[in-house]
């Protein structure tokens, strides 16, 4: 006898759903606090550029000025990325879809969800839709 729970269409156990929310809102409240700090370094360091005339083509420190906006830039935009991401999965828990593989329909284990709360697909449908390398040429 198979097990609806697991398998087909069930209804949501109200204590996991909290706690599934409880943990999808502190995942999304580190990453708010993450952007801010991240936004405050970023805005340090074009302030801490702008008092000096920087010319990063011949400044030995402009190479590396450069490297920590860009860095920082690319971070921040990480950041916003999970955002999307936490609030999709916000949704999903209230329409009911939470957990559930978006390829195919299966149920997503609960460590996938410990580790990527936000993850979309089972981990057999992940590894068929990663873009794979092409082999190095010998």
């Amino acid at each position: 006898m198979g097990d609806a729970s697991r398998d087909g269409p069930h209804e949501p156990d109200p204590s996991a759903s909290a706690a599934v929310r409880a943990r999808l809102a502190a995942d999304r409240a580190d990453t708010v606090a993450r952007a801010a700090a991240l936004s405050r370094d970023f805005d340090g360091i074009v302030a801490a550029n702008a008092l000096v005339a920087v010319d990063d083509e011949h400044d030995p420190e402009g190479g590396t000025t450069a490297f920590e906006r860009a860095h920082v830039a690319a971070l921040m935009a990480q950041a916003r990325e999970h955002l999307a991401e936490l609030d999709e999965a916000l949704r999903r828990l209230e329409q009911g879809r939470y957990g559930r593989c978006e390829v195919c329909g299966g149920a997503i284990p609960p460590e996938r969800l410990e580790v990527r709360p936000a993850a979309t697909t089972c981990v057999r449908c992940a590894r068929s839709t990663t873009p794979r390398r092409p082999p190095h040429p010998v």
